[in-house]
C-alpha cells in the first residue's frame, strides 16, 4: 500500500478523484434535464404527442447506463486496470456528448449509445479507486466516500444551473432554448474530467494500473475495439428494441443473476442463503423506488414546462428555468446528508436505529409523500391559468431527496455485507441492474402519464395518484415484513 501525502486528513489523490468525478457528473447531469425536452422540440416539432416517446427513450438510456456499469467493472478488474478504463471511458463519453449535439435523430441516438458505453467504463471504476486509497480497516474510509459523494452532488448541482443559463439566456430564450449549448458544455466538462485525471493519475502511485501480466497495449486496443462494437448493439437496444422490449431483456438478465446468487448462497449454507434472499427482496423494492424517483428527468420536466407556474414575481418577472429544478435534488442531498447521518447516529445510541429493510421502507414512503403533494397540488391548487404553484414541484424534489438518503447510501454497503464472498461483484451488478430496471420502467410510466396527446393536469393527476398508492403500499408492506427480513440478515446491520 503506497504512502500518500495527506491533505485535510485524507490521501491527496482523493481530491484529484473528487474533481475528476465532479466534471464527469457535470457532463452527465448537464444533459439530464434537456434530453426529453430536446427530443420533443427537435424530432417531433414541439408537438406534445412526442412526450411519450421521449420519456421511453430517456428511461431506456438510463437503464442501459446502469447495465453498462456491470461490464465496465469486469473490464477494469480483469483486462486493463482502472486507470486505463477511466481514461478510455472519458474519451468515448466525451465523443458521444458532442455527437448528441448534431441535429439528426440517427446521430443523436448513436451519440446516446456512445455516452452509455463510455459511462460504463468510467463510472463504476472511479468509485472503486477511492476505496483503494485507504488500507483495510482505515476508519477514514466512510468519510472519504462521503467527500467523494459530495463531489458527485456538487457537479450535479452546478451543471443544470450553468447549462440552463446557456440554453435559455446566453444562446437562446425560455421560449426557444438552444439545446446545442447544453450538449457542447457537457462535452467540454467531460474533456476537463479526462485531462484532470490524465495529469493527476501520477499521484496514485500505481493504484489502478493494469493487473500483473496485463500491461500490454494490445489489451487496450481490444477494449477500444470491443467498445466500438458495443456502440451499435447499444444503439439497437436503445432505438430499435425500445423500452418495452428492453424491459423483458433486463428482467431476464436480473432473474438469471438472482438465480446465480441464490445457488451460491445455498452452496455456502443456511446463513448465506438467508442473506441472499433478504438482499434479493430488497432489490425488488429498489426497482419500485427508482421507477418513480426518476420522473425527475422525464415527466417532471414536462410538468415544469407546461403545468408549473415558474414566473416567480408576476408577469414580466424572473422565470425559473426548467433546468434548475434538476439542481434541487443535489443541493438538498448536500444540505440534508449530515442531518440524516446525525439522526441515524443519535438513534443508534438509543438502540433505535432503523434496520436496513425499514430504512428502505422509509425511502419508499418519503417518495410516496412527494407524489401525495403533487396529488394535492393538481387537485386543489390549480390556478386560473391551469398551472400549479412553483413551490409544490420544488418541494417534491426535496422530499424525494430525503427518501433517497434513506435508501441509496446503504444500498452498496448492504451488498458488500450480504452477497456471497465469491460473488460480491455480481451482487453489485444486481444492485445496478435493479436500479436500471427501475429507470427503464420510469420512462414507460412517464409515457403513460403524458398519454398520446401530451401531459395535461388530468393525466398528471391520474398518473401521480397511481405513483402515490404504489409507493405507500410498497413502503407499508416492507415495514410489515421488516422483522422477518431482519431475521434473514442474521445480525447484519
Amino acid at each position: 500500500m503506497p504512502e500518500f501525502k495527506q491533505v485535510m486528513g485524507h490521501p491527496k489523490p482523493l481530491w484529484m478523484l473528487f474533481m475528476t468525478e465532479f466534471w464527469e457528473r457535470f457532463a452527465f447531469y448537464g444533459i439530464r434535464w434537456a434530453l426529453t425536452l430536446y427530443i420533443v422540440a427537435q424530432f417531433y416539432g414541439g408537438a406534445a404527442s412526442g412526450q411519450g416517446a421521449a420519456s421511453r427513450t430517456y428511461g431506456a438510456y438510463l437503464a442501459l447506463v446502469y447495465a453498462g456499469a456491470i461490464f465496465g467493472g469486469y473490464v477494469a478488474d480483469r483486462v486493463i486496470g482502472y486507470q486505463r478504463s477511466i481514461l478510455i471511458g472519458a474519451i468515448i463519453m466525451g465523443a458521444g456528448l458532442f455527437m448528441v449535439a448534431v441535429p439528426d435523430q440517427l446521430m443523436f441516438e448513436l451519440g446516446l449509445a456512445t455516452v452509455i458505453v463510455g459511462n460504463g467504463l468510467f463510472k463504476p471504476n472511479i468509485s472503486t479507486m477511492v476505496g483503494k486509497l485507504y488500507p483495510p480497516g482505515d476508519s477514514r474510509r466512510d468519510a472519504g466516500f462521503t467527500l467523494f459523494y459530495m463531489g458527485i452532488n456538487a457537479g450535479a448541482f452546478v451543471a443544470p444551473l450553468l447549462t440552463g443559463v446557456l440554453a435559455n439566456q446566453v444562446f437562446g430564450t425560455d421560449a426557444m432554448p438552444a439545446y446545442k449549448a447544453v450538449f457542447y458544455a457537457s462535452g467540454v466538462g467531460m474533456l476537463i474530467s479526462m485531462v484532470w485525471f490524465w495529469f493527476g493519475r501520477r499521484q496514485l502511485q500505481g493504484i489502478g494500473r493494469p493487473p500483473e501480466g496485463a500491461e500490454s497495449m494490445r489489451r487496450v486496443a481490444y477494449v477500444v475495439g470491443g467498445a466500438m462494437l458495443a456502440i451499435p448493439v447499444v444503439y439497437f437496444l436503445l432505438a430499435r428494441v425500445g423500452a418495452t422490449s428492453l424491459q423483458y431483456l433486463l428482467t431476464a438478465m436480473f432473474v438469471g443473476l438472482c438465480a446465480m446468487l441464490l445457488v451460491e448462497g445455498v452452496r455456502e449454507g443456511k446463513v448465506q442463503r438467508d442473506k441472499v434472499i433478504a438482499m434479493l427482496l430488497i432489490f425488488t423494492f429498489n426497482v419500485l423506488f427508482w421507477m418513480f424517483f426518476e420522473q425527475a428527468g422525464s415527466s417532471f420536466n414536462f410538468l415544469a414546462e407546461k403545468i408549473v407556474d415558474r414566473d416567480l414575481f408576476g408577469p414580466g418577472g424572473f422565470v425559473f428555468p426548467t433546468a434548475w429544478f434538476q439542481s434541487v435534488n443535489s443541493i438538498a442531498i448536500i444540505a440534508l446528508a449530515p442531518v440524516m447521518a446525525m439522526t441515524w447516529v443519535a438513534l443508534g445510541r438509543r438502540s433505535k436505529d432503523p434496520s436496513i429493510p425499514r430504512k428502505f421502507g422509509l425511502g419508499l414512503l418519503f417518495n410516496g409523500l412527494a407524489f401525495l403533494l403533487l396529488m394535492f397540488a393538481l387537485s386543489a391548487l390549480v390556478g386560473a391559468d391551469n398551472k400549479i404553484p412553483f413551490w409544490t414541484l420544488f418541494m417534491v424534489y426535496v422530499i424525494q431527496s430525503v427518501g433517497e438518503l434513506c435508501l441509496s447510501p446503504i444500498g452498496l454497503s448492504m451488498v458488500t455485507k450480504l452477497a456471497p464472498v465469491r460473488l460480491v461483484g455480481l451482487g453489485m451488478g444486481g444492485w445496478f441492474l435493479s436500479t436500471g430496471i427501475g429507470n427503464n420502467l420510469s420512462g414507460i410510466f412517464a409515457s403513460e402519464v403524458s398519454g398520446e396527446t401530451g401531459m395535461t393536469t388530468k393525466s398528471a393527476l391520474s398518473g401521480y395518484t397511481f405513483g402515490f398508492w404504489a409507493l405507500i403500499i410498497a413502503g407499508a408492506v416492507l415495514f410489515l415484513l421488516a422483522p422477518r427480513v431482519q431475521r434473514l440478515l442474521h445480525g447484519v446491520k
